[in-house]
């Protein structure tokens, strides 16, 4: 089923698209030029991930984090998790980082997808 697009998913999507750090909602909602609902950000970030367009990061201090993959690939318009996200404790910016990742896996198992994270101090604040 076709989506129809709106004033407000172009403005969010715009926004994560500009961003060279993933976002979360309070940082989303500052960047947006007219007030939105809450629960519609929340929902179109939802359906954003649900559809591909971008991904969905869960930090390690328990908030979730927008960003459009530098991974990803324009001709299928997929995202891959399988590399690390980085989150600077003093700063707070989180990002992806470009690392390929390899995990091995015992016998029998098969890997979909990867989500790392690690907090530590970015090149920056350190």
């Amino acid at each position: 089923m076709k989506r129809r697009k709106t004033k407000s998913q172009e403005a969010i999507l715009t926004i994560l698209k500009n961003s060279k750090l993933a976002l979360n909602h309070d940082m989303l909602q500052a960047k947006l030029k007219s007030k939105m609902d809450r629960a519609t950000i929340y929902r179109i970030l939802n359906r954003f991930s649900e559809d591909g367009l971008i991904h969905k990061i869960i930090g390690d201090d328990g908030k979730q984090y927008f960003a459009i993959c530098i991974n990803c690939g324009e001709q299928n318009k997929s995202h891959s998790h399988n590399h690390l996200h980085f989150r600077c404790l003093k700063c707070g910016k989180v990002e992806c980082l470009n690392n390929d990742i390899e995990i091995s896996l015992p016998k029998g198992y098969t890997s979909k997808t990867f989500n790392g994270f690690i907090s530590g101090y970015c090149n920056h604040c350190s």
